[in-house]
């Protein structure tokens, strides 16, 4: 009888560190990519299309996102207001804003109207954000392809 080799029974460990340091940089790359620009979506707005609608050329300066339904409530983050009440959520971004020593001239007001909101709403919203001294209006569409 022959006699049987032993093996060694200790079992080959890779180092992980390489693995680990992978992982994290995909996690970084990916959150780099990541478009912010969709937390300022409210699901309940769907916005109207355009044919002229075109992309923003640059980022805008501390944009304040109001989201108008059609029954006209507008969502500012996640308090509820009518045009009539909205001026005391717009003061505190005017104070958010003396604090970084800037003044509603430099903020831009970003109205995402709902496709079914009447334009007369809109303007009314327009309107009392410029009685409160903002001038920078962008209106949000749907670009048709």
């Amino acid at each position: 009888m022959r006699p049987r080799k032993k093996f060694d029974t200790k079992v080959a460990e890779g180092d992980m560190t390489a693995m680990i340091d992978m992982v994290f940089q995909l996690i970084i790359f990916f959150m780099v990519l990541i478009n912010f620009s969709q937390d300022d979506q409210n699901d309940k707005i769907k916005l109207p299309s355009s044919e002229l609608a075109k992309p923003a050329d640059a980022p805008l300066t501390f944009p304040i996102v109001l989201h108008l339904d059609s029954t006209g409530a507008i969502y500012v983050g996640s308090e509820v207001a009518t045009v009539e009440s909205v001026a005391p959520m717009l003061r505190t971004e005017i104070q958010l804003l003396v604090s970084r020593n800037q003044s509603a001239k430099d903020a831009n007001i970003v109205i995402r109207g709902h496709k079914n909101t009447p334009g007369g709403l809109v303007q009314d919203l327009i309107k009392k954000c410029q009685e409160l001294g903002f001038e920078k209006f962008v209106l949000r569409v749907r670009e048709e392809v």
